[in-house]
Parts: C-alpha cells; sequence; structure tokens
C-alpha cells in the first residue's frame, strides 16, 4: 500500500507500507525505488516488521525535483518519522545509506539502530566522472547511462552487467534512470565528513559486499570514527545483496535489529527517558 505525506518544505512524499512488528524504515539508492530495491526482500521483512519503505524523489507519487541535496532527501525521511511518531529501526542502501546517516544525526534519539550498505566514498562520483555520464543523458541514452555507471564508476564486472542487461531485472533500472541522475549530481556536490557522525548514539551495522571494491565506499571511515559499529561482509555478494541473496541478506538484517537487542535497547531506552 503506497501512502503520501507532506513534508513542511510542501515536498510530497510518497512510502509503501506493509508487514507487522517492530517500525523499520528503508531508504533506497539509485536505480530503483520503493518497490524494486526491496521486492525480493520483502516476504521476509514482512514477517517481523512494519515496514515503511520510502520512494526518493522521482519515484512513486514522490515530487520530482532538480538542483535537490543529499540533505533535503534526509529531511524527507525525517518527515516521515516524524509522522510515524515512535522511533525506529533505519536501513539506507548505497545513495540512501547516505540519506539514513544525516538522518540519524538529525533524529537523535529516534533512531534505534541503523543499518547502512556502502554509501560511496568522498570523491567517487566527481564532476568529470559526471560529465560522460551527462552526455548520454542529452542524446536520451538512458541505457547506456545506466550501463555506464555500473561498469565504470561502480566497476562491476562487464559481464555481469551484460548477464544483469539480460533479465527483467533491467527495464526498471533504466526506467528509473532519470531520478537516478539527480542522485549522482547531488552526490557530486555532497561533503561528506565520516567525522560528522562520530557522536552518532545508536547502534551501527555497516555491510558491505565481499566481492565489492572496499575502497569504493565508506565503510571503514564510518567504523573508525562510529561509537558503536560493526562491519559485516555478505559472503559472495556485492553492492545488490538484498536481490542477488535475499534471504542471507534479511538474515543480516534481523539478525542485528532483532537478535541482539538486549543492552543496546535498554541504553537506548534509559537515554531517552533522559532526554
Amino acid at each position: 500500500m503506497r501512502k503520501r505525506l507532506t513534508t513542511a518544505n510542501g515536498i510530497t512524499v510518497s512510502y509503501s507500507t506493509w508487514g507487522s512488528g517492530p517500525r523499520l524504515v528503508l531508504v533506497h539508492g539509485a536505480f530503483s525505488d520503493d518497490v524494486t530495491n526491496w521486492e525480493f526482500v520483502k516476504p521476509i521483512l514482512e514477517e517481523r516488521f512494519t515496514v515503511y519503505a520510502v520512494a526518493r524523489r522521482g519515484r512513486g507519487e514522490t515530487d520530482a525535483t532538480t538542483g535537490h541535496t543529499v540533505e533535503d532527501e534526509a529531511r524527507d525521511v525525517v518527515a516521515l518519522i516524524k509522522a510515524i511518531g515512535e522511533p525506529v529501526f533505519l536501513l539506507g542502501h548505497s545513495y540512501g545509506a547516505h540519506c539514513g546517516l544525516v538522518v540519524a544525526d538529525l533524529m537523535r534519539g529516534w533512531i534505534r539502530k541503523l543499518v547502512v550498505y556502502e554509501p560511496a566514498r568522498p570523491g567517487l562520483i566527481t564532476r568529470e566522472a559526471m560529465l560522460p555520464l551527462e552526455n548520454l543523458t542529452r542524446s536520451g541514452q538512458w541505457d547506456e547511462f545506466a550501463f555506464s555507471f555500473f561498469t565504470d564508476l561502480l566497476r562491476v564486472p562487464v559481464v555481469e552487467v551484460e548477464q544483469l542487461r539480460a533479465t527483467p531485472l533491467w527495464t526498471p533500472i533504466v526506467s528509473d534512470a532519470k531520478a537516478s541522475l539527480e542522485d549522482l549530481k547531488a552526490i557530486a556536490q555532497y561533503a561528506f565528513s565520516a567525522e560528522r557522525f562520530g557522536s552518532l548514539n545508536c547502534p551501527v551495522l555497516l555491510q558491505i559486499g565481499s566481492e565489492s571494491p572496499r575502497n569504493l565506499y565508506t565503510t571503514d571511515a564510518l567504523a573508525a570514527v562510529l561509537p558503536d559499529a560493526r562491519i559485516e561482509s555478505l559472503s559472495g555478494q556485492a553492492h545488490e545483496g538484498m536481490t542477488t541473496a535475499p534471504e542471507l541478506y534479511a538474515e543480516s538484517v534481523i539478525r542485528f535489529f532483532l537478535a541482539e537487542n538486549s543492552v543496546a535497547e535498554a541504553q537506548f531506552s534509559a537515554k531517552r527517558q533522559v532526554s
């Protein structure tokens, strides 16, 4: 079921909601939306959580804007959490992982636990790197734009992207390319600093695929400064573990959010009572 809300800044934000249990907010990455990013883990997560999967700008019924920032989209998620009205678990993938970190910084005391899956490192997507991609979009070559992003920037082996291109999963990726262009522009101008998040007061799980080029992501930089963080490598996976190995991925998420609650959740509750 897809619902909508309007933020204090007048932005219409839509989100899908399903399942039952503790509140879990999902923030998708580029080349996907609130449905496609999570479609393979949905049957597992909905058995354990009440899920709110936000559709970022240009997806679903959320306003399509240009020139927006990572902070702008994080504030869209903040509006959703305030509408929920209680602390939540929060999970962000790729671009959505950067959003999730900013949300956790802005909403201290509202995020019970945070999962971030491979937020890109600073400088990965530069203005120079964007030029050939933007040239493809000017001539409407959205398929080539998506292909170039995965192979040239994320360094996914060409053979793997070709295999993906031959499946039904490629069509929604290309359909999302126009909105994803705005994601790349926002990341290119985002001044990421791991130190900003050095005093986050919630437990954080930093997921990374064992097959991902680790230097492309901020995982280790965040692990070095976060006060309560752990890294978990998803065996045999790269940047899309929730799609390529949904049971493995869901197990990681459920274990962190639900099976390790005792000490961390007690501390979280105590902090909220004091505040």
